[in-house]
C-alpha cells in the first residue's frame, strides 16, 4: 500500500502555522502561570447607594449606569436614609488649555482635563472618603484643516476620561469593607 493511498493522511502544516500555534500555546501558558486573570464583576460591601446630585453631570450619570444588578442606585424621589451610602460628586469640570503654538501664534496642541471631587458618607453622616479629587488629562494636536475631525476627537477623549474616572470610583468603592460602613 502506497503512502498516497492511505486514508489517514493529514494536511501538511506550514512552518509558519506550527510556529503560530506554538507561540499561542506558550503565551497562554505564560499568562496562566503568572496568575493573570480577566477582571470580573466587582463585589461591593453594600447593596444600595445614593448618588448626589441628581441627575448630575456626565460622571454621575455614567456611574449610575455602571453599578449593574449588584447595587441598587436610589432614584431622586427616594429618601437618602434608605441607602447605607451617599456618594456626592461635586465640581465636575472640563478644561481645555493651549500647550503648544507655532511661530505665528497658531495653536498646535491642547491639553484636555477632566476633574471631579467626590465625598462618600454613610446615611448617618459618618464620612468615609472626604474631598478626594480624581482627574484625567489628555493631549490633542490641533489642525485648522481638520477642525471637525478634531472636535469629534475631543468629544471622544472627554468620554474616555469620564469612563476612566467612573472606573476609578468603582474600584475605590469595591475596596470598602463592611466594617467601614457601620
Amino acid at each position: 500500500m502506497s503512502a498516497s493511498s492511505s486514508p489517514l493522511t493529514l494536511p501538511a502544516l506550514s512552518r509558519r502555522t506550527v510556529w503560530q500555534l506554538a507561540a499561542g500555546v506558550a503565551g497562554s501558558a505564560a499568562l496562566a502561570g503568572c496568575g493573570f486573570k480577566l477582571r470580573g464583576s466587582q463585589a461591593f460591601a453594600f447593596s444600595r447607594i445614593a448618588i448626589m446630585p441628581h441627575p448630575g453631570g456626565g460622571v454621575a450619570q455614567e456611574l449610575r449606569r455602571s453599578f449593574g444588578p449588584s447595587v441598587l442606585v436610589l432614584a431622586a424621589e427616594e429618601p437618602l436614609a434608605s441607602a447605607p451610602l451617599v456618594l456626592e460628586l461635586a465640581n465636575e469640570q472640563r478644561e481645555k488649555t493651549v500647550v503648544g503654538v507655532n511661530a505665528s501664534g497658531q495653536v498646535l496642541e491642547y491639553q484636555l482635563r477632566m476633574r471631579v471631587q467626590l465625598r462618600l458618607r454613610t446615611a448617618k453622616g459618618k464620612v468615609i472618603i472626604e474631598g478626594v479629587e480624581i482627574s484625567q488629562q489628555r493631549d490633542i494636536s490641533f489642525s485648522e484643516s481638520a477642525v471637525l475631525a478634531k472636535e469629534a476627537e475631543e468629544i471622544l477623549l472627554y468620554r474616555d476620561m469620564q469612563t476612566n474616572i467612573v472606573r476609578q470610583i468603582l474600584r475605590r468603592l469595591s475596596k470598602l469593607q463592611a466594617v467601614q460602613l457601620d
